[in-house]
């Protein structure tokens, strides 16, 4: 386990004209709940539909239309928050959060502000080997979706998709402990990474299914310590909300700017307005949106066609007891099981895909070797291809057989290269590559013995170089090995030739 009361990484500090920043970052993030139906309603969530397809009437906000609660969406909230280790509230309510645009046919967002279904909790974010930050969770609540405005399609006209109103989000919302760029996109990918593996959202950040709204503010060196001592937010200076962003590296780049931007008004002078602002990636810059809107702006009520939600203990327990195996005791269980690196773990336990993959490979076989070759020869060979690991040629069992033929000394790791290579392009199995091949290494010490003497013989004034430096024994074991094929077992080859040449 981490100590993270003596790993935690230092924040960022920008450094200004009239001395030293830090900054200060919390994240909302909205994570499309994996459910095949909406919310409120049975409309399909199906990605890619025709426009306004998958609309149901209570969708669309037609009068008399009530909205009925999806257990399911509820059941992957539970989940949600029992996989970050927070509070599950067995009373929760649904509220109205009330606003005016195109794409919101009900001329409201059913959401859950003052009483969500899941509590405090928590992400652990690792930034390097050994250090980590503890990123608190607020508070997670069920809400719907809008839909979709489109303004591309013709210069005089605005068009409508509803088929995302309605589908159901979870808004996770983090304390303001998040403290650089880096810090930032690393809780992105570990929330995905944790959502992934719960099954509870797909984490598609290029399809929306993943997006952040991002709380950005400056503060000088020695505040941050002051709010986490008696929680007043005015000591971390006034925040700007960065909206939708669904790609790391420009939330990074965003985070960067906005900081810098706060700095330069303040030094000069002026003070930051409280405001939602969008990062346009093409200038690198954010742009104003409008001004910062407070709950009492929503005109917050309880939703009076949705009773309050009691869930009872007992069913969160069942839902605790069919938890996966979530990634940090994943990577644990790795290093400890197979001997893998920290690096080697991260690498293999990043996609759920990743990890069932190696663990059907590695399956009483020596997982460092495992490991590597996954990570270096097939993932290698797949982003040569531009490929996905679902997407592999290779199928775990194919790695785990040129595993055993190693192993058994029936090829070498150079012949093995070979194997993978026909058995990625062709899909035949290694044993069968090898066979039919003649692929087999050479173990026969007489037949080996045979080559080194042949080699030794005729190459007398080698000899002579090799007993005076040992080094260049190598030369006659690459000899022996390009004179049979490769065939040789490498092993032997040097042991012969240290003994015929008397080092």
């Amino acid at each position: 386990m981490l100590d993270l009361s003596t790993t935690s990484p230092k924040p960022k500090v920008i450094s200004g004209a009239t001395g030293d920043w830090e900054l200060v970052i919390g994240m909302e993030v909205h994570a499309q709940v994996s459910s095949s139906a909406k919310l409120f309603s049975g409309a399909s969530t199906r990605f890619g539909a025709e426009p306004n397809a998958n609309v149901a009437f209570v969708d669309a906000g037609m009068p008399g239309m009530l909205p009925v609660i999806n257990e399911g969406c509820v059941a992957l909230a539970v989940k949600t928050g029992l996989g970050l280790k927070a509070q599950i509230n067995l009373n929760s309510a649904f509220d109205r959060k009330n606003y005016f645009y195109p794409d919101l046919p009900q001329g409201y967002q059913i959401s859950q502000l003052y009483h969500p279904i899941v509590g405090e909790g928590e992400v652990i974010v690792e930034m390097g080997e050994g250090v980590a930050r503890r990123v608190r969770i607020e508070r997670i609540h069920l809400e719907q979706d809008a839909g979709k405005s489109i303004h591309d399609m013709d210069p005089h006209m605005s068009f409508v998709d509803l088929n995302r109103t309605g589908v159901a989000l979870m808004e996770i919302v983090s304390r303001p402990d998040i403290r650089g760029p880096e810090e930032a996109a690393a809780y992105i990918a570990k929330l995905r990474q944790i959502l992934r593996y719960l099954g509870t959202c797909d984490g598609n950040m290029q399809n929306g299914n993943l997006r952040a709204d991002v709380n950005v503010s400056v503060c000088r060196p020695g505040q941050y310590e002051k709010y986490q001592e008696t929680q007043d937010f005015s000591h971390l200076g006034t925040r700007c909300e960065i909206k939708n962003m669904n790609s790391m590296r420009f939330i990074q780049q965003a985070i960067d700017h906005e900081a810098r931007r706060q700095i330069a008004i303040l030094e000069d002078g002026g003070k930051i307005d409280q405001e939602t602002r969008l990062y346009d990636p093409d200038k690198g810059e954010t742009r104003s949106m409008r001004s910062k809107e407070e709950a009492h702006d929503y005109r917050y009520f309880p939703d009076p066609d949705l009773l309050p939600l009691e869930i009872e203990q007992g069913w969160v327990d069942d839902i605790a007891a069919s938890l996966p195996e979530l990634p940090d005791a994943k990577k644990a269980r790795f290093m400890g099981d197979f001997g893998l690196s920290d690096y080697d773990a991260s690498v293999l336990t990043a996609e759920v895909e990743a990890a069932d993959f190696f663990e059907e490979a590695a399956a009483g076989r020596d997982g460092k070797l495992a490991a590597n070759w996954i990570i270096n020869e097939l993932y290698g060979r797949l982003k040569k291809d531009e490929k996905e690991l679902a997407e592999s040629p290779v199928s775990p069992a194919q790695i785990g057989q040129i595993i055993d033929l190693i192993k058994s000394d029936a090829i070498s790791g150079k012949i093995a290269k070979d194997v993978f290579e026909i058995c990625y392009t062709t899909g035949r199995a290694p044993q069968e590559i090898v066979e039919t091949e003649g692929m087999k290494q050479v173990t026969d010490t007489g037949a080996i013995e045979a080559a080194v003497d042949e080699v030794i013989a005729a190459n007398p004034d080698q000899v002579e170089k090799a007993k005076a430096n040992p080094k260049l024994a190598g030369w006659f074991v690459g000899q022996v090995m390009k004179a049979t094929g490769g065939k040789a077992n490498p092993k032997a080859v040097n042991d012969l030739v240290a003994a015929k040449l008397g080092l």
